[in-house]
């Protein structure tokens, strides 16, 4: 999953970028206004904004971006601890609120029950015979769980969190590899046959000239019952 955060403290910044990478994110770490805004038309899973920053407040900002009818979910990182400061934060947009100082633990649990929100509330999300774990960052199909790369899982990642939507292929490649690197020409190609073929070639649904989506079916979110071993 790919984040942006934005933090003008170096050393927590810093603490956390670390930690998120080594969690798994793929992380964009921002310490103005300024520089966020030009990230903003980038595709993310989510956005970690500190409120008061050298150039602005990420809250108006934030506002400014709600109004304007961005999604992203935002969790916002402050010293503020009063009632009325949350209040003001969710009111501006956030979908959550954690008072510094917090563990990076908490913060990975509250980004894990954010996504959850984003897939429908539901542990496990069900594509006929594939079930994908978004927790676990595992998939199954026909109930045994198939080995994906790293690379791999981050694709099928990205298309499950916007199942129903078509993911265009830059926006797949940003999610993927953010701002770090860039992918071969046929790269993402690659990645998307050899997920058909370890998961079933209906699966993964090119739309000619946009892009790829997974369909999302009335019946497509399945909570997990099987025993996980």
């Amino acid at each position: 999953m790919r984040l942006l955060l934005l933090e003008d403290d170096q050393t927590l910044g810093e603490g956390l970028r670390d930690f998120l990478q080594h969690d798994g994110y793929l992380v964009d770490w921002c310490t103005a206004l300024a520089q966020a805004r030009g990230l903003v038309t980038e595709p993310y899973d989510a956005w970690l904004l500190d409120w008061n920053l050298p150039d602005g407040s990420a809250l108006d900002w934030l506002r400014s971006l709600r109004a304007k009818g961005a999604k992203t979910p935002a969790l916002v990182l402050t010293a503020r601890d009063m009632l009325s400061d949350r209040i003001h934060g969710l009111d501006s947009g956030a979908d959550d609120f954690l008072v510094k100082p917090f563990a990076p633990e908490e913060l990975c649990a509250r980004l894990r029950a954010l996504f959850r929100r984003m897939a429908g509330g539901a542990p496990c999300k069900a594509f006929g015979a594939v079930e994908v774990l978004l927790a676990d960052k595992e998939a199954r199909l026909h109930g045994q769980r198939v080995e994906l790369t790293a690379r791999e899982w981050a694709v099928l990642e990205a298309l499950v969190l916007r199942a129903g939507r078509t993911v265009s292929t830059s926006d797949l490649e940003a999610l993927v590899l953010g701002l770090e690197s860039e992918l071969a020409s046929n790269a993402l190609q690659v990645h998307i046959f050899h997920l058909r073929s370890k998961l079933g070639k209906d699966l993964i649904q090119t739309v000619r000239g946009m892009g790829y989506r997974i369909d999302a079916s009335p019946c497509a979110q399945a909570t997990l019952t099987t025993a996980r071993g």
